[in-house]
């Protein structure tokens, strides 16, 4: 049965990375939410996608000038303005914390280190992954593999992931090479189900990722995906649960 992970949380619908869009999609009935980790001057995990804060806030610089007090300062509403000042850069702490309390919920942690290299970042998050007791709930992925091998160094409890956005040759046979036990292509990449099924006879998860488009999702939960991410959890368990009854 395909999970659905709500990509930066329900981030159609709320502004992204931050503990309403989280909680919506939990509201929503996600089996998961997808999330990006990096890291503040003062060495704080923080949940926020772009390196800079430009994009996401109203404010403007590299992540890693600014210290966690100055962060705490910033607004995260993004694009909707009917949350302006109720939306900050979550700690991934704080998140967790709140994760703790939801079961059921799986966490896709994106670890966002191909752009800024944060030193210890991978150390720190499975050290909080630890503290929680989440490491039954949790997948680190990244596009920075070598980062994922370094999880694997630290730690053999806690399951990988390769991101990739290109055609990859046999990505299975790479993902086992790297002791992963995922891949998380972007849905361009994944037009074969061919590749869904190979994969899962190597025990390998395959989770695709930005799956908005709703002929794509209907194909990809036909195909039995292991799990899509998307921004929109709600169309997508409409679409499954329509596909579901067909299939019966």
């Amino acid at each position: 049965m395909t999970q659905i992970f709500a990509h930066r949380g329900a981030s159609r619908e709320y502004p992204e990375n931050t503990m309403l869009a989280f909680e919506a999609a939990y509201q929503q009935n996600a089996d998961g939410i997808e999330l990006d980790v990096q890291m503040t001057k003062d060495g704080i995990l923080v949940v926020i996608h772009d390196e800079t804060l430009d994009r996401t806030t109203n404010a403007a610089g590299w992540v890693k000038d600014y210290s966690y007090a100055e962060l705490q300062h910033v607004d995260a509403s993004y694009q909707f303005p009917q949350y302006a000042g109720q939306c900050q850069i979550p700690t991934l702490d704080q998140v967790f914390s709140w994760a703790k309390r939801k079961q059921s919920l799986f966490l896709n942690i994106e670890l966002k280190n191909s752009v800024i290299e944060y030193p210890h970042l991978e150390k720190k998050v499975i050290h909080l992954i630890r503290q929680f007791q989440l490491e039954n709930r949790v997948v680190l992925s990244s596009f920075n593999h070598y980062s994922l091998v370094e999880v694997h160094r630290l730690t053999d409890e806690i399951p990988t992931a390769i991101l990739y956005r290109e055609w990859l040759y046999e990505p299975w046979k790479y993902a086992k090479q790297l002791q992963s036990s995922g891949i998380h292509p972007h849905f361009t990449s994944l037009q074969k189900e061919s590749i869904i099924r190979k994969a899962r006879e190597e025990n390998i998860s395959v989770r695709a990722y930005t799956v908005n488009n709703l002929n794509v999702m209907e194909q990809l939960f036909r195909w039995n995906i292991p799990g899509i991410i998307t921004d929109i959890p709600k169309k997508a368990l409409e679409v499954k649960k329509k596909v579901s009854s067909q299939v019966l």
